[in-house]
């Protein structure tokens, strides 16, 4: 592959959008960025690492957001202002590293940073519930039902910080440049379709 290849992956919890960056990133010779995200914006913008775990993909709260707008007096929440300082430091995280190497990068508004980056390939990756539980039981030693539970959470909260601070919807097609489901052509499937649809997006991008 030619230039700069930049690959953001968006995903359902127990579709595994993370070991296919892992994966995709090896077969690439590229680094993968997930948590090691936090460490890199937490270095660059000199705010504390704790910080960043503690907010890490989560939602503000809107009511919050809204109290805070409405009422400059009471000013800002230290909540908010800490979603807010975290989120930044990695948008500007995120818009540098893509700038400098080719790379995967797992989750955090990643795409919606790269959406003006030409080099940038945003895919996001689902499964059916069946197929997720399946997977969660199995990494995490649950039951069916605490498996779907903790599937559905992790999504409300992964929606609900994408939601917030992109302009897009977690999870829509039209945010992304490709969606793939795990389910149907497994993990190394998933990787043959993402390394086809850059060759066929670098060889169109060649043409025009």
């Amino acid at each position: 592959m030619d230039g700069r290849t930049v690959i953001t992956i968006g995903r359902e919890f127990g579709s595994g959008g993370h070991e296919i960056g892992m994966k995709l990133a090896e077969r690439l010779g590229i680094k993968c960025y997930d948590k090691e995200l936090l460490e890199l914006a937490a270095k660059e913008s000199g705010l504390c690492e704790e910080l960043f775990a503690s907010q890490d993909e989560k939602p503000t709260n809107s009511f919050l957001y809204s109290l805070v707008m409405d009422t400059y007096s009471l000013g800002y929440s230290n909540s908010y202002v800490d979603n807010h300082k975290v989120f930044l430091a990695q948008f500007d995280a995120i818009k540098k590293l893509a700038e400098k190497e080719s790379c995967v990068i797992v989750g955090r508004c990643a795409d919606y940073a790269l959406e003006d980056d030409p080099f940038a390939v945003s895919v996001f990756v689902k499964a059916s519930i069946d197929e997720r539980v399946k997977r969660i039981k199995s990494l995490y030693e649950l039951n069916d039902s605490k498996a779907a539970d903790l599937i559905q959470k992790t999504d409300k909260k992964r929606a609900s910080y994408y939601n917030y601070y992109s302009s897009k919807k977690w999870g829509d097609a039209k945010s992304y440049d490709l969606c793939v489901d795990s389910g149907l052509v497994g993990i190394e499937g998933a990787i043959e379709v993402i390394l086809k649809f850059i060759e066929l997006k670098e060889k169109n991008q060649g043409i025009n």
